[in-house]
């Protein structure tokens, strides 16, 4: 049986049809390398766009505002519970809060804690603060012991961005807040301190300080304003504890709430029942009072608020319930 041809196999001679021989692929490498020392690399240029002294001020204005968004918060809601605006639908405070904003009564009351003090660090009297030679500020920072505190105009400057680092600050005394705030930037290099630096410093100076707190809840107290600003004109004024802190109390009036240090409060010693009254009278001042009634009727419901007794007299109840029949019904 005859087989069938087979194919013949193209010559690979090194003639190549139509055109010079392919250079050899290692002699193409070798002379495409560059020397790295003369190589030339090409970078194209990406353009910063430089802000206008508007936009500058725009950011710095926007900046600020996001730094002071807890404080413009706390602040807002301090004139809600102060001037009672809640009182067209909701009975109190803290229903207002949890239905409105989802708040509970703790967080709005550290909102408008921590709103007071970054009040009280960006006063002028920081800013122009007395520094001695050692770094400590007389008398107060020298009683609480602290040391090396580094203080410098710039540093003056610097203050809380968020409500963590403020709250740690709000069971210490005004002068002491910018004492313990100061020496939290200088630990944190001069910048904006976290707040567990804050808080750490807070609680140093509390074991230094330490007061054991004995009070309990629902007990009441008269305010004490003993040179603490924050306090005036609420000297005397029925304080009914709602929460035990640490070093501090918070405590509500007859037409608002505060976290006061214990120095600042002195107990009436009621027993229990007495306790309730208070609380009844104070709750009944505080449906009745507004800021739109007459001088004269503010003032009796701001007596009534600082009675040295856990009763009212025949002729005061009289005349609360006529301005419960008066007023009550008008709002």
């Amino acid at each position: 049986m005859n087989k069938p041809p087979r194919k013949r196999k193209k010559a690979t001679s090194g003639a190549f049809s139509g055109s010079e021989p392919p250079a050899s692929s290692t002699n193409e490498d070798i002379s495409q390398q560059v020397d790295p020392a003369i190589a030339t690399i090409t970078v194209t240029a990406v353009e910063v766009p430089e802000l206008t002294e508007q936009e500058q001020s725009d950011r710095l204005h926007l900046e600020r505002k996001v730094e002071r968004a807890f404080f413009e918060a706390g602040k807002a809601l301090a004139q809600l519970r102060d001037r009672r605006l809640y009182r067209s639908t909701h009975k109190t405070f803290e229903e207002y809060c949890r239905s409105r904003f989802g708040y509970t009564r703790m967080a709005a009351t550290y909102k408008i804690a921590a709103a007071t003090v970054m009040e009280n660090l960006s006063t002028i009297g920081l800013q122009n603060a007395e520094i001695t030679t050692d770094g400590l500020q007389p008398p107060q920072m020298s009683t609480i012991g602290l040391q090396n505190v580094e203080m410098s105009t710039s540093g003056l400057q610097i203050l809380p961005t968020n409500e963590r680092q403020v709250r740690p600050l709000v069971a210490l005394e005004p002068e002491v807040q910018r004492t313990a705030w100061q020496q939290a930037v200088h630990e944190a290099g001069g910048k904006v301190p976290t707040g567990r630096i804050v808080k750490d410093v807070v609680q140093r100076i509390m074991e230094r300080t330490k007061v054991p707190n004995t009070y309990q809840i629902g007990e009441v107290c008269q305010i004490i304003v003993k040179d603490n600003p924050e306090l005036r004109g609420k000297g005397g004024c029925w304080a009914i504890i709602s929460a035990v802190n640490e070093f501090s109390c918070t405590v509500e009036t007859w037409n608002s709430e505060y976290t006061i240090g214990l120095q600042h409060l002195k107990s009436y010693n009621y027993l229990p029942a007495e306790c309730q009254q208070v609380r009844e009278i104070s709750d009944r001042i505080s449906r009745v009072y507004s800021s739109g009634l007459e001088e004269s009727v503010q003032k009796f419901l701001e007596m009534l608020g600082k009675l040295n007794r856990a009763y009212l007299t025949d002729l005061e109840e009289k005349v609360l319930r006529v301005l419960e029949s008066e007023y009550i019904n008008e709002i």
